[in-house]
């Protein structure tokens, strides 16, 4: 991409810590706080509905029991996605990834989306996802910025949906992180923020990447990295950080 056309700011899973994650709840209450791009982590259930969860498992975000990709919508959709988090957002259920995806569309907001797949569905969720990420945004002028740690998720995105912007995640330093995201034609590389120094800024930038860093709470940390010439934080903090 020559142009990025993306905000600087993008809230972690909605709105942080301040709502359940990844629920519709959470993404109006970033927006309160005037975000216009949030992140959210999709994947898919028994009949290859994509829906938004970060854990393989139900248990530590829902009332539901057991590893998520083996229920089919019917069963997730009726889950209590808002009691663990408190009981102002008691009842609040998962949503699918198609209502997030039209309430970012008919908000103009912008959307960072990491496909997370169940163990052993790294391909069939990358494919699937792009799918319906294309479907819903073709015709928009800014398109959904497609992440994953997983390199064969990224793969079968590309192949499905190429002309959707992607970035490659990462957690931990390893010698081929360039040449991984240059095969997977990514445009950015997402890292931990405490990968991201002087001279990993200058290697990502010289190879035509954008840098973005993950997950930033503290203000001395996001000065430190707007200083290195980053180009996007994603934050828990919607409370704290002046999106503009």
């Amino acid at each position: 991409m020559k142009d990025w056309p993306y905000p600087r700011w993008i809230a972690h899973r909605g709105a942080g810590k301040l709502a359940p994650e990844n629920t519709l709840a959470a993404f109006r209450l970033g927006a309160t706080h005037g975000f216009r791009m949030f992140e959210c982590d999709v994947k898919l259930g028994a009949d290859n509905i994509p829906f938004l969860l970060h854990d393989d498992k139900l248990d530590r975000t829902t009332n539901g029991i057991g590893t998520a990709g083996d229920h089919t919508w019917d069963q997730l959709g009726w889950l209590d996605a808002g009691s663990w988090h408190s009981r102002m957002y008691a009842g609040e259920p998962i949503p699918a990834f198609e209502n997030i995806a039209r309430w970012c569309l008919a908000n103009k907001y912008f959307l960072d989306i990491e496909i997370k797949p169940s163990r052993g569905r790294e391909a069939e969720t990358g494919d699937v996802v792009a799918r319906h990420a294309a479907r819903l945004w073709e015709g928009q002028p800014v398109p959904p910025f497609l992440t994953s740690f997983q390199p064969e998720s990224l793969r079968a995105a590309q192949l499905a949906a190429p002309q959707l912007p992607r970035g490659l995640l990462l957690d931990k330093p390893h010698e081929r992180w360039l040449e991984g995201a240059r095969e997977l034609e990514c445009v950015a590389i997402v890292c931990n923020h405490k990968l991201w120094t002087a001279e990993t800024v200058r290697q990502a930038k010289q190879a035509g990447f954008r840098c973005l860093s993950y997950t930033v709470n503290e203000p001395a940390e996001a000065e430190r990295l707007f200083a290195l010439g980053t180009d996007g934080i994603v934050t828990d903090r919607v409370d704290l950080f002046p999106p503009g």
